[in-house]
């Protein structure tokens, strides 16, 4: 009988990944990850900050200050953005930095990893932007046909 090593095990497990089995830890990662606050949040984090209507989130990625992220992400409540922070963190998505000021700063930022996955998400939250009057329509369309 062969000895499979540490790292073929786990390059075993890796090719079994499969979203599509309940108890798959894929979907719940897919499951963080389509969570708006999440996509808000990595969007935030991967941009110059320099947000408003119609802006496509470019520039370069640079942390934020948690009132920042705040400020930027409107109607999050503290509770929610803290969670959603935290869940980042500990996904290895985004890194926390304590600065000891009086009062003390914490800032975000995405790591490599968090990095990879706003580029993704960037692109879906653009196709939302883009195509939200065609589904705007649609919906106004199925809500007034007949039953």
């Amino acid at each position: 009988m062969a000895t499979t090593t540490a790292e073929q095990k786990r390059a075993r497990a890796k090719a079994e990944y499969d979203a599509f089995v309940a108890q798959c830890p894929s979907r719940q990662l897919l499951d963080r990850i389509a969570d708006k606050w999440v996509t808000l949040v990595l969007a935030a984090l991967g941009s110059d900050g320099s947000h408003r209507f119609g802006a496509d989130c470019g520039g370069e990625p640079r942390p934020l200050r948690y009132s920042e992220l705040s400020r930027l992400l409107a109607g999050v409540s503290q509770k929610m953005l803290t969670q959603t922070l935290r869940s980042l963190e500990r996904d290895g998505l985004v890194t926390r930095t304590v600065t000891p000021t009086v009062p003390v700063t914490v800032t975000y930022e995405l790591t490599a990893l968090g990095h990879s996955l706003h580029q993704t998400l960037r692109g879906v939250k653009g196709w939302a932007e883009a195509h939200m009057d065609d589904v705007l329509a649609n919906r106004a369309t199925y809500d007034t046909r007949p039953a």
